[in-house]
């Protein structure tokens, strides 16, 4: 068995969607990683812009290739392309084949599409001083909508030739977990606090309404590296909300 690597330096805390997705998948490529625990208020520090120059988290630094990359997709593809390269890829795709392709074409609609609404969504609902009602039905429509794509992918009524229904699909690609399905988690377990309404005007009831995304989305969080890393997780809000306290 070849030896573990050197611990790569995560920068960023857990409690942030962005450097999480990352600890997903360094959790399940079983690399060994430490937590350069951030804060928010410090991000357009000159540390952190030596970094990443947009002063946004995450970043990773890798002692055994000596790189420092950011971007959490890029972070993704760079970790799966050094890391999960052998003759059994865990998480991704042979590079040029057809799922390998399909895999980052999902990780680039979780970039472009899942994030950036989920991430609006849920800070007009929550964080905005003012409340802007066009603004919030904006992105939760938005959110909506992309919680309506991966159900009807997953559920086999997209993607489909002719509009007909094809077969159910347990992940994104293929008939594994990819890197594609783990980038999506960190804001798709945060749903409810993004769409706030039903279709039918009620609360919104994830599993009704979304039934295939709430069982892909259930089926990914009972896999062992994820459970590790959202206790870890709980236990990074504990560690923040204590120090609040004591402020």
């Amino acid at each position: 068995m070849a030896p573990l690597p050197k611990p790569l330096v995560l920068h960023g805390k857990l409690i942030g969607p962005n450097p999480f997705k990352v600890a997903l998948i360094l959790g399940e490529l079983n690399l060994p990683y430490t937590i350069d625990p951030i804060e928010l208020a410090d991000v357009k520090t000159p540390a952190v812009i030596s970094l990443n120059p947009n002063g946004r988290l995450p970043a990773l630094t890798d002692p055994n290739t000596g790189l420092t990359i950011w971007e959490s997709g890029a972070i993704i593809e760079y970790l799966v392309a050094t890391y999960d390269n052998g003759p059994k890829r865990k998480l991704s795709f042979e590079p040029g084949s057809v799922d390998y392709w399909h895999a980052i074409q999902w990780l680039h609609f979780q970039m472009s599409g899942q994030g950036p609404y989920f991430g609006q969504s849920f800070w007009f609902q929550n964080h905005h001083p003012e409340i802007l009602p066009s603004a919030i039905t904006r992105y939760e429509n938005e959110a909506r909508r992309v919680c309506s794509v991966l159900d009807g992918w997953l559920g086999g009524r997209l993607g489909v030739s002719g509009g007909g229904i094809g077969k159910e699909r347990k992940y994104l690609v293929a008939e594994k977990c990819s890197f594609a399905d783990l980038a999506f988690i960190p804001w798709q377990e945060n749903v409810q606090k993004c769409i706030r309404y039903g279709a039918d005007g009620g609360a919104f009831d994830q599993e009704k309404e979304f039934p295939h995304m709430h069982a892909w989305l259930e089926r990914i969080k009972g896999r062992e590296a994820v459970k590790k890393a959202f206790v870890a997780r709980a236990e990074a809000k504990k560690g923040q909300t204590e120090r609040e306290v004591k402020k």
